[in-house]
């Protein structure tokens, strides 16, 4: 048994799965109506390897075998198995997307083993106040209200998808607030796009966080067609980083991993949590992760899959982070780079440690 193999995970971010039978290959990819095959990746690679021995089949199962498969046992018993053999003690799931209906947190932790919590996403609190608010005073009023009171385990940003992440250090003006909130209400858009309003939004999601306790995770890097690469690099946090001194976890992060575990060194209140990355990845995974140690804290680093939709994203996650950390590891201690007691704390530390410390489980 290797170093990772049984260490209890928190999963820090992840998303519920479908509750309905869904086409698996449809979201084998970021890409929306793609023509490519979803298979013929590295994330099809590892479902073939990894997900087909769970629910009943031969390790590398042809594409069309594993479909069927699939099918056969329905998304409630493919949801059971995949979730449970994941080892997930705690899930962290933000509940602000939902592209269908999907398990909440306590029906992904009935599934799966475990318990779930909330991770609350700050624009999808705005735009459900934003649909029976009287005035841009009772939406801001209510935005804040919200924020500090609605029970959550994290809050989560997705400004880089609607502005990117080149955030002012400081908030705009209560009157361009008030102003940006009015427009708003008056276009009757139900998504937020604004960018005074969306900064306004993080400062005051940071500030209530601070207050409670909480950390605040951003989106960076890739994870949906819908952004631009170019500006969701982390880096682009660093003035917000430098003046906001809430703590900071930057999600996914590929293929800024590197520049992710930079700010994680320089920056005490930073974490790195490369969850979307690993399943996409595969056997890839090591060399990642091997590039995010290079120079990030151990104490600074995080798990999570970002399963969404398919159960096998959750259990990818997973079963690809201790396979290819624990290989990773294992190539120090032979090297003699570190010892067993400093590998033990190393793992046991990104799979449940740091997060249980950071969100004081």
């Amino acid at each position: 048994m290797g170093v990772a193999d049984a260490v209890p995970l928190v999963d820090q971010h992840c998303h519920g799965v479908a509750t309905v039978d869904v086409d698996v290959r449809e979201w084998l990819s970021e890409a929306k109506n793609a023509r490519r095959h979803p298979f013929r990746s590295l994330l099809g690679l590892s479902v073939r390897r990894w997900c087909a021995p769970v629910l009943g089949m031969d390790t590398h199962a042809p594409a069309e075998e594993y479909l069927w498969r699939r099918a056969e046992l329905g998304w409630h018993e493919a949801s059971r198995r995949l979730l449970a053999a994941a080892g997930v003690r705690h899930w962290f799931v933000d509940t602000g997307y939902a592209p269908g209906p999907v398990t909440t947190p306590s029906f992904l932790a009935d599934l799966g083993g475990g318990t779930g919590h909330e991770v609350l996403r700050i624009e999808a609190v705005a735009e459900a106040l934003s649909l029976t608010a009287a005035s841009a005073t009772a939406l801001l009023n209510g935005i804040h209200t919200q924020l500090h009171q609605t029970p959550a385990v994290a809050f989560k940003t997705v400004i880089g998808y609607r502005m990117g992440l080149r955030l002012p250090a400081t908030p705009p003006t209560k009157e361009q607030v008030v102003q940006a909130a009015g427009n708003w209400l008056r276009a009757k858009e139900t998504r937020l796009t604004d960018p005074v309003l969306l900064t306004w939004l993080v400062h005051e999601a940071a500030r209530a966080a601070y207050d409670r306790g909480l950390p605040l995770q951003f989106h960076t890097g890739f994870g949906d067609q819908e952004l631009t690469l170019s500006s969701v690099d982390p880096l682009c946090l660093t003035d917000f980083i430098r003046a906001v001194p809430v703590p900071t976890v930057l999600l996914h992060c590929y293929p800024f991993h590197r520049n992710a575990a930079y700010l994680a060194h320089v920056f005490e209140h930073v974490y790195v949590d490369i969850g979307l990355t690993i399943p996409f990845v595969g056997p890839r995974a090591g060399a990642v992760l091997a590039e995010v140690l290079e120079i990030a804290p151990f104490d600074a680093l995080l798990y999570s899959s970002d399963g969404n939709m398919l159960p096998e994203l959750h259990f990818l996650g997973a079963a690809l982070w201790r396979n290819y950390l624990g290989k990773l590891v294992d190539s120090w201690l032979a090297d003699d780079a570190l010892t067993i007691a400093d590998a033990e704390r190393l793992v046991l530390g990104i799979g449940h440690g740091n997060a249980a410390r950071l969100h004081r489980l």
